[in-house]
């Protein structure tokens, strides 16, 4: 997607802090965090949202899951996280590429919202 500032991002047209990489997610922080640790962590493949996704996606749902623990526990977050797919309009999502959001660093409250 051309216009997609997450596939933009991904491809290093548009600088971020990128945290992690691996030839089909990358991961940068957010530049407006909600938390001390707000990183998002995108799969290259465009889907706008996760209702875009289908069973063939699954595994790289999945590692998108293994990538946000895995910066996680590099960031030290002993204290728990929040793994967060905003999915719409209504739900918050504002950039229409599937990402995940990873907070931490802060207490969280239930429900969120």
């Amino acid at each position: 997607m051309s216009e997609c500032l997450f596939c933009k991002i991904g491809g290093k047209e548009v600088p971020a802090k990128i945290v992690y990489e691996d030839g089909d997610i990358f991961a940068f922080e957010d530049i407006h965090p909600q938390a001390p640790t707000h990183i998002l962590v995108c799969p290259r493949k465009h889907l706008a949202s996760l209702t875009e996704a289908s069973a063939e996606d699954a595994a790289l749902l999945g590692r998108m899951l293994l990538a946000a623990a895995r910066l996680a526990t590099e960031r030290k977050l002993t204290d728990g996280y929040r793994t967060v797919f905003n999915n719409g309009r209504g739900a918050g999502q504002s950039v229409f590429h599937l990402h995940l959001h990873l907070l931490g660093g802060r207490a969280f409250r239930w429900p969120p919202g």
